[in-house]
């Protein structure tokens, strides 16, 4: 399929490199490709930046049928652009669209019309230390219609924002709240697909665990709200003595890239990864019997962010005297190394934009 491309004619002002707040700046083009059932994907295209017309009764406001993903496009020193494991989000958006009744998309296709877009914008990609051009492909259903079911049209989109760190701490530990009373996803739900709908049921702890004093929540599993399953934007690996452990993939739990990669490269430096059950009171004994070394969280947005601090029914831990430790330092270092090229990318893991 052809993305025809319109370019803007009233380029916006770029944004200081040096103060890049996540999320709130927006480059000057988007990507568009619409669907119709008995058509299929079609009319992809590059436009101007702009706000959508949509009709009040659109779909997605009302029944939630949205999917999206999180990658970014980053400069190397050679002056290539260089995309980090692009074909895993596409791979997953189809997951998200199978789980949502969303039509898949050709995920070679959806990787091209990323590639396409950052070419175009691709000016826009900061080089300072630590920032990086953020993309988010998304899918929300646009039927007019007041009634439940599975839309007939759909539009995919894809925006860039030029980005610094997530968390304000950036590589400084982060304080985490457990989240004992509210539940995120259960399985069976969709937890396991990256639609709105997690994160919309994960406001009301986020902003009880801000209240105390916490950047973000960490979710028990919805039945028995002793198993741990993820923070609310990151995977979660705990460091108990020589093994490193994170919640086994059980239906209610997104498969990260970043957890994938992480737990890819610590096998290849040999280490030992469990990828299983592990309730909070087994890492609340770990930290009793000084044997809970490290707990980091993994994300597109954040990379790696080193936990200093776990918070459950009013039990304060500190863990690594609120430093970030050696596996989580060597993990970020590497992978941030791989995606800027500063490294040799013996995996290959990473994507020219060309």
């Amino acid at each position: 399929m052809e993305i025809k491309i319109t370019k803007t004619q009233t380029p916006k002002q770029k944004p200081d490199q040096g103060n890049l707040p996540f999320g709130k700046y927006y480059t000057d083009h988007m990507f568009i490709m619409d669907y119709t059932e008995g058509t299929g994907w079609h009319d992809a295209r590059i436009v101007p930046y702009g706000p959508l017309s949509i009709d009040p009764a659109c779909m997605t406001l009302h029944y939630g049928q949205a999917i999206f993903e999180g990658l970014k496009a980053y400069k190397a020193p050679d002056g290539n652009t260089l995309l980090f494991r692009p074909k895993m989000n596409m791979k997953r958006v189809n997951i998200s669209n199978e789980r949502l009744c969303i039509p898949p998309i050709d995920v070679d296709f959806a990787v091209e019309a990323v590639k396409a877009l950052v070419k175009v914008d691709e000016d826009w990609i900061p080089t300072a230390e630590g920032t990086s051009l953020y993309i988010r492909p998304f899918i929300i259903s646009t039927d007019v219609h007041l009634g439940v079911r599975p839309s007939y049209t759909y539009k995919f989109m894809i925006i860039l924002s030029p980005v610094g760190a997530y968390y304000p701490e950036g590589l400084d530990p982060v304080k985490i709240y457990v989240e004992s009373d509210y539940v995120r996803a259960v399985r069976g739900g969709v937890g396991f697909a990256k639609t709105p709908a997690n994160y919309a049921a994960s406001l009301k702890a986020q902003m009880k665990a801000k209240e105390k004093g916490y950047t973000q929540v960490l979710w028990l599993d919805g039945v028995e709200k002793k198993y741990i399953e993820e923070v609310g934007t990151m995977n979660v690996f705990f460091v108990i003595g020589d093994r490193i452990v994170t919640p086994g993939l059980n239906g209610s739990i997104l498969a990260g890239i970043t957890r994938d990669s992480s737990i890819e490269l610590l096998r290849h430096w040999g280490m030992e990864v469990e990828e299983r059950k592990i309730s909070i009171d087994e890492v609340f004994e770990a930290h009793k019997n000084a044997t809970l070394r490290e707990v980091f969280g993994t994300g597109t947005a954040a990379v790696i962010s080193p936990v200093g601090e776990l918070n459950y029914n009013g039990s304060v831990i500190s863990i690594n005297s609120g430093r970030i430790g050696e596996i989580s330092q060597k993990l970020y270092d590497a992978i941030v190394a791989i995606q800027n090229g500063k490294i040799a990318d013996e995996l290959g893991w990473t994507v020219v934009v060309d």
